[in-house]
């Protein structure tokens, strides 16, 4: 990609003079793989975001895993989720051998529709899938009730939330399970990586358990008994050094974050042919990205072609899964998703756009619609 353009996402990393002397001091220290840098991590993760009971994973992804596997979730079982979402969020239901069950989105948020999901419930749900998708909360208080109606897990897909609120709680803290994810391009990276919370604090033990083959850390190699096949899904103490300077200026970067979609929110309320994404009431968006919904799929086509002539990178960064071919014996119909992709454009928010930058882009985007 062409080094002069705004990109959509960018990595950050902690300052180089504070980084990398941390770094050598685990590469060098003689212990890289999982250990007390992690579980420092972990605690500290837990403390600065008020989350329950973390555990580190090797990513996102394995953390998903685990989740669906600590609220019980068996082959042919049914998992509502949503198409709206990267791919590991239902490729992991397959891997299990449960059944994805795509439920509608919101058309003006990309987010599950509640009501969409309890329709979408038969006697073979065991869990809901709830992504927020950009950082945008999703009806946490709406999914909790359904949840708790039907007697069903509520599983929180974070990867794109962190930091964000909804009704004055972190997302993370609602459901049964939650997971974040420290990918590249995510708000917090440690290049790769992930955090699984559980909010009940007996489930912890069987999911440590499962991130290290099944067996439990801090007993004699020779002692251990494995009752449960696990995987090989720990974080590694070269990543978790990272993680643990990232905490350091996350706050600062989320800031940024928010305060950049804040700025979209009034610079394009009441423009014609635009809208931003709805923000619910009571909630509180960390705009991993900033989600522009245009009047049609040419006002966005119109709008990206014309941000990129200005040098801003925008566009569509997920396929809806549904269109996949591994996911086609699961596509229903989908109207508001339809609605909601076919509107969407996101634009750059994070911690790289300045004050210019956001003018210019807000300045782009009313004169190609003017």
């Amino acid at each position: 990609m062409n080094q002069c353009l705004l990109p959509i996402v960018k990595v950050k990393m902690p300052p180089r003079d504070e980084l990398m002397p941390a770094l050598e001091s685990v590469l060098y220290g003689g212990m890289i793989g999982e250990g007390e840098e992690v579980y420092a991590f972990e605690r500290e993760f837990a403390a600065q975001f008020n989350l329950p009971n973390a555990l580190a994973v090797s990513s996102g992804t394995a953390a998903l895993h685990l989740a669906f596997l600590s609220c019980g979730v068996i082959p042919g079982d049914e998992v509502i989720t949503t198409a709206m979402t990267a791919e590991p969020t239902n490729t992991t239901i397959l891997q299990i051998g449960a059944v994805p069950v795509f439920a509608d989105v919101e058309a003006d948020t990309g987010n599950l529709d509640p009501i969409a999901v309890e329709q979408a419930i038969t006697s073979a749900t065991r869990a809901i899938c709830v992504v927020h998708y950009a950082g945008y909360p999703a009806d946490l208080r709406a999914l909790r009730a359904i949840a708790d109606r039907h007697g069903i897990a509520l599983i929180e897909d974070c990867a794109h939330a962190l930091g964000a609120q909804d009704s004055g709680v972190p997302v993370g803290t609602v459901g049964d399970a939650a997971i974040f994810s420290f990918q590249a391009i995510k708000h917090l990276t440690t290049v790769d990586g992930g955090m699984l919370t559980l909010r009940n604090p007996d489930r912890l033990d069987a999911a440590r358990r499962l991130r290290w083959f099944g067996l439990a850390k801090g007993v004699a190699r020779t002692a251990v008994d494995i009752r449960v096949p696990g995987f090989k899904y720990n974080m590694h103490n070269v990543a978790a050094i990272i993680g643990r300077h990232q905490l350091t200026t996350i706050g600062e970067a989320i800031a940024r974050h928010i305060d950049n979609g804040q700025f979209y929110d009034d610079a394009f309320a009441g423009i014609v042919g635009i809208a931003p994404a709805r923000v619910r009431a009571g909630s509180a968006p960390s705009y991993w990205l900033y989600t522009l919904l245009c009047t049609d799929a040419d006002h966005s086509s119109r709008v990206e072609a014309a941000l990129l002539a200005a040098g801003v990178v925008a566009g569509k960064l997920h396929r809806p899964n549904h269109l996949h071919t591994v996911f086609a014996p699961y596509a229903s119909a989908m109207p508001g998703l339809d609605r909601f992709y076919a509107r969407l454009l996101h634009l750059p928010c994070g911690w790289w756009v300045d004050d210019a930058d956001r003018r210019r882009i807000a300045a782009v985007v009313k004169e190609t619609l003017a």
